[in-house]
């Protein structure tokens, strides 16, 4: 039975993020319900719609929890180049990959398309590829700003591909078995090319 309400509003928000991300953790995805929720934090359905309007609102807030975790694993290290860099933020992906999976995936779930991700889930994505442009600045100072967004953004996209391919299992199936020496290599040739 749901107790009466003891915490504030934040604090109630707290919870149902915090269980909310023990679930997606835990069971994936598909295991998130509002009920299950509201039945590990002892509080009613109800209760939850008091702090989140609906289901996406909340998606949205353990989206946004996890950029920002991301966020603060990818730091790159002073005494590295900017090649360097690129291979120590792409190897820093992988690892949180690695170790939050079920999160990370969530953030890239695009199966409730009815509803747009708001103006600051793209703020952080943009936010993260900060760190890659400053790279690619350094390694050539005369690329315009489209440019260095582009390949940051490509390279990405392939870094993220290997995750996505080393993590679901089928990584070995395009004869790779060390994830992380293919992404440096992707890393070292991209910027290779890029660099001509």
């Amino acid at each position: 039975m749901a107790r009466r309400s003891e915490h504030s509003q934040e604090q109630i928000k707290e919870m149902v993020l915090n269980a909310a991300e023990a679930i997606v953790v835990k069971h994936g995805v598909n295991a998130l319900t509002v009920r299950k929720i509201a039945v590990d934090i002892g509080y009613t359905v109800g209760s939850i719609y008091m702090v989140f309007a609906n289901m996406h609102d909340l998606i949205t807030h353990i989206k946004l929890r996890t950029l920002d975790d991301l966020a603060s694993q990818l730091q790159p290290d002073a005494e590295n180049n900017p090649e360097q860099q690129l291979v120590l933020l792409a190897d820093q992906y992988l690892s949180f990959a690695r170790q939050h999976f079920n999160r990370w995936q969530f953030v890239f779930d695009n199966t409730d398309l009815s509803h747009e991700m708001p103006e600051t889930y793209r703020q952080k994505i943009e936010q993260l590829f900060g760190p890659v442009e400053s790279q690619f600045r350094q390694l050539k100072p005369q690329a315009g700003d489209a440019d260095i967004a582009l390949a940051a953004r490509a390279l990405w996209s392939g870094v993220h591909g290997i995750c996505v391919l080393y993590l679901n299992g089928s990584l070995g199936r395009a004869g790779i078995s060390d994830s992380r020496q293919a992404v440096d290599l992707l890393v070292a040739s991209f910027i290779r090319g890029w660099q001509i």
